[in-house]
């Protein structure tokens, strides 16, 4: 009676039990279990098989986990992706404990728990804090945070070459002429051809509104560097059609360089590019400025 209530209750949490003799490496399932991974519950189980199923980060982060647990006798806890036998993925909780005998580690045991929705749900909530709405381009937010929050003698984006702002000139009056509709599908095909014209950028974020950020890997030379940022700014002038309508902007650029590529102060390279774009603007628009190295 227990163990078919524990059982029908393990099912409702999508969540099942486990344990591994450690001298043999057999496996002990309950129906949770076999349910996680997609297969009958009269199957014979093979630890190889089973393991074969993680995704290969999911199973390198395991099998590194597990052999500690063995070695220091002490449980662990992660989030696995698995692929069932059908060919479904899905996420996995997974706790797990030792059992000691005579200061050796002779069995593991624990709890696996299909946790999908709860990921896909997360999943959903984090893009929408990375991601902009608008145009698919990373947020301020994610900028922000792996950008300029990064600590100078530990930044988050290397090999840095070069941080690049572009500003729209003209977004005002289509917005002022056609409407924020009209806006919106411009910044929608600044960010199309922002992400065609540098496919090789660690980040090409939308920080204001009507202004984007370009973060792009080291090994471009100066000289090659404003080259392609000035191809780019002819690229974004060219003609937007919308709804039968044809809206024309323009784009100014401004272009901060590291010292090193590996060690850079985000903040000074942030002030120095928008410094460049302010002196783009003011020489005429629709051109780049590059900043000192800083």
């Amino acid at each position: 009676m227990a163990d078919g209530l524990y059982d029908r209750a393990t099912l409702l949490t999508r969540m099942g039990a486990w344990q591994c003799d450690l001298a043999t490496e057999r496996l002990t399932w309950t129906a949770g279990v076999f349910d996680l991974f997609g297969l009958p519950h009269d199957n014979e189980i093979c630890r190889g098989d089973t393991v074969a199923m993680y995704a290969e980060d999911s199973r390198e982060e395991m099998e590194r986990l597990r052999a500690d647990a063995i070695a220091c006798h002490r449980g662990f806890s992660m989030d696995a992706r698995i692929v069932r036998a059908d060919g479904t993925i899905r996420w996995m909780r997974l706790t797990a404990d030792v059992v000691v005998r005579q200061g050796q580690a002779v069995q593991l045991y624990g709890m696996k728990q299909d946790i999908t929705e709860e990921y896909l749900r997360w999943e959903a909530i984090r893009r929408m804090a990375e991601q902009d709405a608008l145009t698919g381009l990373a947020s301020r937010g994610l900028f922000q945070t792996r950008f300029l929050n990064a600590s100078s003698t530990a930044p988050g984006i290397v090999p840095l070459g070069a941080l690049v702002l572009f500003d729209v000139d003209g977004f005002k009056q289509v917005n002022d002429r056609w409407g924020h509709v009209a806006g919106d599908a411009c910044l929608a095909a600044v960010a199309r051809r922002l992400t065609l014209g540098f496919p090789k950028a660690l980040m090409i974020a939308r920080i204001g509104g009507d202004e984007f950020a370009v973060l792009l890997p080291a090994g471009t030379a100066p000289h090659a560097l404003k080259r392609l940022i000035e191809k780019q700014i002819a690229h974004l002038s060219g003609p937007i059609f919308w709804q039968g309508k044809l809206l024309k902007v323009t784009a100014s650029a401004g272009v901060a360089t590291p010292p090193s590529p590996m060690i850079y102060d985000a903040g000074a390279m942030f002030a120095a590019a928008d410094k460049a774009l302010y002196g783009a603007k003011q020489a005429g628009r629709d051109r780049v400025q590059t900043a000192p190295a800083c």
